[in-house]
Formats: C-alpha cells, sequence, structure tokens
C-alpha cells in the first residue's frame, strides 16, 4: 500500500468499545487495519474477528496483524453475514462491534479501483473485485428511470435527471469506459453556477457506488444483526459518512432504544418490548483530526450499549 490511509475516529471508537482483554470484538470493515490493530492490541486472552472482501487490504492487514499476536481471524465476506459465519466458528455472542462505512484512502487513490472522481481510470466501484456488477453495467445499461431514481435516492442530487438524460444521450453513440469520459458527461449537464459551487460528479459516484454495492441495504441487515449478537453491556460503535448511512444508523438505534409505543406508560412491559440498547453519545472528528486528514469532515461516529 503506497497511500496513507487514515482511520477516522480513531481514538474515539476504541474508547467507547471498552475493551476486555478476555472479550470477542468484530470489526465489520478491516480495511487497512486502523481500527484492528488498536483492538488487537488491548486483547490478550480473547479474539477478533475482522470482515472484508477486498484481497488487497486483507494481504496488507495480515502482515500488520500478524506482527502484533494471533488472536485474530480474517473473514472474506460482506459484513452483511455477520451472523451466519460467527455461527460458523460457534460464536452466538461478543463484547464489541465496529462499523467504518468510509471508502479507504488507498481504494479512493489508487486511480484503477474507479472510485474517484478526480482521477480516470475504468468505471467500477465494486468493493469485492468478484462480484459482477460495476459501475460500467450501471452506467451503460441502467435506463433514465432508474439512474435517475438512484443518483436522486441515494446521492441526494437535485439534478437527477438532467445527468441521467445526458448520460442516456451519450451512450446512443458510444460506450462510456471512464470515470473522466462520466465526469464530463455530468459536468455537460448541470448549470454552470452548480459547477462552481461544488465537484457535480461527487453525488453521482457516491450514488453509483452505494447501488453497486447494495451499501444501504447490506448495512441496514447487518446493523440489525449486530445488536442481536452482542452481550449485555457490549457496544456497537457505527462510524457513516454520508446522511443516508447515518440516518440508517439514527433510526435503527432510536428503534432499538425506545419502549414500544402500545406499551409505552403501563406498569408492566414484558421483556420482548423492553428497549434492547442505550444510546451512548455521537461523536465528530476533532479540529485537529480535520487538519490531518479532510476526509474525516462528514464522519459521525455513534456508540450504543447492550441492555
Amino acid at each position: 500500500m503506497n497511500n496513507k490511509h487514515f482511520s477516522v475516529l480513531l481514538n474515539e471508537s476504541i474508547e467507547n468499545l471498552n475493551i476486555k482483554e478476555d472479550g470477542i470484538y468484530v470489526d465489520c470493515t478491516l480495511g487497512y487495519a486502523g481500527h484492528s490493530s488498536q483492538i488487537l492490541k488491548r486483547i490478550t486472552r480473547g479474539c477478533l474477528f475482522a470482515f472484508d472482501q477486498d484481497g488487497e487490504a486483507i494481504g496488507y492487514s495480515k502482515e500488520i496483524l500478524g506482527q502484533i499476536n494471533d488472536n485474530y481471524e480474517i473473514i472474506n465476506s460482506n459484513f452483511v453475514n455477520i451472523k451466519s459465519e460467527l455461527n460458523k466458528r460457534g460464536i452466538t455472542k461478543v463484547d464489541g462491534i465496529l462499523f467504518d462505512l468510509g471508502v479507504s484512502s488507498p481504494q479512493l487513490d489508487e486511480s484503477e479501483r474507479g472510485f474517484s472522481f478526480h482521477k480516470d481510470a475504468k468505471l467500477d466501484m465494486r468493493m469485492n473485485q468478484d462480484a459482477s456488477l460495476s459501475a460500467y453495467e450501471v452506467v451503460n445499461n441502467y435506463s433514465l428511470e432508474d439512474l435517475t431514481k438512484i443518483f436522486y435516492e441515494y446521492g441526494e442530487e437535485k439534478f437527477s435527471k438532467s445527468i441521467a438524460s445526458g448520460i442516456v444521450k451519450y451512450r446512443e453513440n458510444k460506450k462510456i469506459e471512464t470515470t473522466m469520459e462520466l465526469v464530463s458527461i455530468i459536468q455537460n449537464n448541470v448549470p454552470e453556477k452548480y459547477r462552481r459551487e461544488h465537484h457535480p460528479a461527487r453525488k453521482v459516484f457516491q450514488a453509483i457506488r452505494i447501488e453497486v454495492n447494495d451499501e444501504l441495504n447490506v448495512f441496514s441487515k447487518a446493523l440489525i444483526d449486530s445488536i442481536d449478537l452482542l452481550n449485555t453491556g457490549g457496544r456497537l460503535c457505527v462510524i457513516t459518512f454520508h446522511s443516508l448511512e447515518d440516518r440508517i444508523c439514527k433510526n435503527i438505534f432510536k428503534e432499538n432504544s425506545e419502549v414500544i409505543k402500545a406499551y409505552k406508560g403501563l406498569p408492566f412491559i414484558p421483556d420482548e418490548y423492553k428497549p434492547k440498547i442505550k444510546i451512548i453519545g455521537k461523536y465528530k472528528p476533532s479540529k485537529e483530526e480535520l487538519e490531518l486528514n479532510n476526509r474525516s469532515r462528514s464522519a459521525i461516529l455513534r456508540v450504543i450499549e447492550k441492555l
């Protein structure tokens, strides 16, 4: 890995996990082992399970974690499978779980992955390089209606229809092959004032990446399963980077931290209708972290504890 990866909200998330030396912890987003290495340093008799689909990240992280101790296993799978993969290993309860939902800096900086709208590359954006759906298929094969919907719902892009129309018109003559080709089409289909105020491709690239990796559905399921997996007193830390992820996290945490409406105010509430979790806090990067890593500016850490 040639590009340095900064783990966002590292101290805050590790501190909030309340790590016990004999505990079982899960890093759902291993990446380049920034959070995992700090968890592993704190468990001498416990175990860390770390999920990732990126072969390059897994190879790099094995070297890093292997220098700390052997109390870990890397699971080459999407974190949507957290419950089934842990159950295969005889694990039904854990003491802490971490999600860091940001795209890692090396993925952004390595142009061939096609995540960045600043660098020319083939359209890709797959977290799992073995997956069949890539940005190329989305951009070249999706209908006007589907592209418009994706850009609006996943990118919150107000010029969704105009951009989608530009893509459909362009591909009548040739396939859209590269990131810079797509950026040019986007720029040509938004007002000049909008181009000056924002990079017009940012929201569209986000939307395509979410579609390619089914990120929101995967996250929702994994988050619900994670709450179920926690031991009493166990902590769940989630770092999000855009409003769609944060809204999902906030709503699931809210729903599980309140008494079901039908039972509110009653003198006796059955256990299955009591809150499952309590909210511990919400954190944002410090001024010092923002100066060190500008990519952390949109990050939010939410923490809950299992009751």
